[in-house]
């Protein structure tokens, strides 16, 4: 649990702003709930769950190491992003149960056709940013 205002100081680092709709996928008891709550006030908005078919800007995917794979998750988290829109892979900080490698996450990323861009701080948890790659770009 964070103070509300780490929470809003973290939802600036997802950078997250008030015309965006974020999805969450991966709650659970140990999520944090006040960085949730900070979100649905800077975006005015409730979260959309895993069963909505809304077009998203942000997918906040809440994993932890016993989640299963986060290949499978991804893919699934890409499905309803905007082409601008990011996912963040939330995940336990080092020395916390279920913490995940960031090694793993890289390797999942990549395997999903996503980059990562950065990592931050969130109290108990990492924030790990991942993009779609620009379309339109030559290949060689």
């Amino acid at each position: 649990m964070v103070a509300a205002a780490d929470a809003k100081n973290y939802v600036s680092k997802l950078g997250i702003t008030h015309d965006h709709v974020v999805q969450e996928l991966g709650w659970d008891e140990d999520t944090d709930d006040e960085l949730r709550a900070a979100i649905e006030a800077v975006t005015g908005t409730e979260l959309l769950d895993e069963d909505s078919d809304e077009v998203v800007d942000v997918v906040l995917l809440w994993w932890r190491d016993s989640d299963g794979d986060l290949v499978d998750a991804l893919m699934d988290a890409i499905g309803p992003l905007a082409d601008e829109g990011v996912v963040w892979v939330l995940t336990p900080k080092t020395g916390r149960p279920d913490h995940v490698e960031p090694s793993e996450i890289a390797e999942s990323a990549a395997t999903a056709g996503l980059t990562q861009t950065t990592a931050t701080n969130l109290g108990d948890w990492i924030g790990s940013r991942l993009v779609q790659p620009k379309a339109g770009r030559p290949r060689r």
